[in-house]
């Protein structure tokens, strides 16, 4: 690898390290190779403006909206009440109620921030009274807050297709599976971990047949929040609706859904929830214009020929090297937030992979579960500390429930997924055929 390439490298590295701001971070490493290298910057920018210019990009500020109005108008909590319905009659049942609604949640949004904002400010209360040690709850918290970038409609896979000119459909089958294996995992770990703690209330919904009626009660008044995850993913894979109508359909039915159906969210509270909601869209644009700029700096200077170099130096088996590139895009995930590790890492990763016969598809899923445990594993842990904020959990509490976690739920999905191509393929083969 060049000197010039690595001082990059390490420029954008010790950046995020001391808390720069990501867009800065980026935009440090790019001035330095723009000044090193000669390169021109009016050539760059209308580069990267022009690659903005994109339909798709308009689902990102339309699931953000629908995520904050999800928020703040009491979808979720109608949501965690009907799954509580069947599994809160066991031990740690709770637990797994958190993990089914963050998915649930993530279906609809596409966030894993706002999902865990959203159910972690719901559950956390719930998990408390029930008596679940608060580190370990945060903990799970974080684990399932990531599963919204596994199970679609999710963000992170829109910008993987927009940045590699991928199929978003087919990249939103190919993380599905890959979701459902994590969900499964996290909720019995959680039960084992729990299965002797006697401090944990269950409840007690009475009988079967009682259970059957309050969950027919239930969930009447949840399905105005459960036909969301049906209009979105049934317009999408219906080929009813594109990604980006479909974000437009999932704000215009949350809205009055919100206002008037469940009556969570005010009128004057909508215009703050926009005004959040463009805030962030600002940031994660902002991001991802300083990542267009870098990563094309990067393909110019011929990085991804420099890094299969080094990775095959080392050994030229392929599963090994898949080894390698995991370990990397861990490490990337550790120091910066899933949308800025997708943007960064798809023009880099994507032509090493595809050298190596690795479909770009199964590549998609292989990245969201890398990036998404990455937030979630200490010592940055992004995501993690996100939940340990809004539970109120320290920092030392939470680690021995996430190391758990990342071992036995995190750890076997990522290899399921990346050495298993057809748990990823199988689903996007049968519905494109």
């Amino acid at each position: 690898m060049s000197i010039t390439i690595a001082i990059a490298i390490g420029i954008l590295v010790f950046t995020l390290f001391i808390g720069v701001p990501i867009p800065f971070a980026f935009f440090s490493s790019a001035a330095f190779l723009i000044f090193q290298g000669g390169y021109d910057p009016s050539f760059l920018l209308p580069y990267g403006f022009a690659k903005m210019n994109s339909v798709v990009l308009l689902t990102i500020p339309l699931f953000i909206m629908a995520g904050g109005v999800m928020d703040k108008g009491g979808i979720g909590d109608k949501l965690i009440d009907v799954v509580d319905v069947i599994a809160g009659r066991i031990r740690g049942g709770l637990g797994v109620v958190c993990v089914i609604t963050c998915a649930i949640f993530g279906a609809v949004s596409g966030s894993s921030s706002a999902t865990v904002s959203c159910i972690g400010s719901i559950m956390m209360p719930k998990l408390k009274r029930a008596g679940y040690p608060t580190g370990h709850a945060a903990a799970l918290l974080a684990s399932s807050g990531v599963l919204g970038i596994l199970i679609p409609p999710s963000m992170l896979m829109i910008l993987y297709a927009w940045m590699g000119n991928q199929s978003v459909l087919a990249c939103f089958l190919a993380a599905f599976v890959p979701g459902v294996i994590l969900t499964t995992l996290l909720s019995l770990v959680n039960l084992y971990l729990l299965r002797n703690n006697k401090n944990i209330q269950v409840a007690d919904h009475g009988d079967l047949a009682t259970t059957g009626k309050l969950f027919i009660k239930k969930g009447a008044k949840a399905s105005p929040a459960l036909m969301m995850p049906v209009i979105i993913l049934g317009g999408i894979y219906g080929g009813i609706m594109t990604p980006t109508e479909a974000a437009a359909a999932a704000v215009l039915y949350a809205i009055p859904v919100a206002l008037f159906v469940y009556r969570g969210l005010k009128a004057r509270d909508l215009m703050k929830t926009l005004i959040e909601s463009a805030t962030t869209t600002g940031v994660i644009m902002a991001m991802t214009f300083a990542v267009m700029i870098l990563s094309r700096l990067y393909i110019m200077e011929d990085l991804p020929t420099q890094v299969m170099d080094v990775l095959t130096s080392v050994s030229e088996n392929k599963y090994v090297i898949l080894m390698m590139i995991n370990v990397f895009m861990l490490i990337m995930g550790m120091l910066m937030d899933d949308v800025s590790g997708v943007l960064l890492g798809t023009p880099l990763l994507l032509p090493l992979v595809t050298q190596l016969g690795v479909d770009p598809i199964h590549f998609a899923a292989i990245m969201g579960v890398n990036l998404g445990m990455g937030n979630v594993t200490p010592p940055t842990a992004p995501l993690l500390y996100l939940s340990g904020r809004i539970s109120g959990a320290r920092v030392n509490t939470m680690l021995k429930p996430t190391i758990i976690l990342i071992l036995f739920a995190w750890l076997p999905t990522l290899l399921i997924t990346t050495y298993i191509p057809e748990v990823s393929l199988w689903l996007v083969n049968l519905a494109m055929n």
